[in-house]
């Protein structure tokens, strides 16, 4: 007797959620209209106007070379490359050896051959 009595307590915030859910159930409206601002007729002419533009299925790069802003002389970037190509540590980094910073003790190979010079 007492096993029904928990359930019929135990039923009503059960039975009392699925009402609620049921009640803000969305409404169906039908097929909703478009709401544009262009009539039928200047879509279409701008659907072929758009269908016929240049390049539009390019995909980047496919035009050759892309111009780009220089802010360094090419010879720089070039001593940077040739500097960085040489480094006798390029590879190493401060994880590489535990528990210790990596120091380059070598001399750099551009700096040597810019001496000589």
């Amino acid at each position: 007797m007492q096993f029904t009595k928990v359930m019929k307590i135990a039923s009503v915030p059960v039975l009392s959620f699925l009402v609620a859910a049921g009640a803000h159930a969305e409404a169906y409206d039908g097929v909703h209209n478009a709401l544009s601002t262009k009539t039928r007729d200047e879509v279409n002419i701008e659907a072929v106007q758009t269908a016929s533009a240049p390049n539009q299925n390019v995909v980047r790069g496919s035009r050759g070379a892309e111009t780009m802003a220089m802010s360094k002389d090419r010879s720089i970037v070039e001593a940077e490359a040739i500097r960085a190509a040489w480094a006798p540590d390029q590879n190493v980094g401060s994880g590489s050896r535990v528990n210790s910073k990596v120091i380059s003790t070598m001399p750099h190979p551009a700096d040597v051959r810019a001496k000589a010079n």
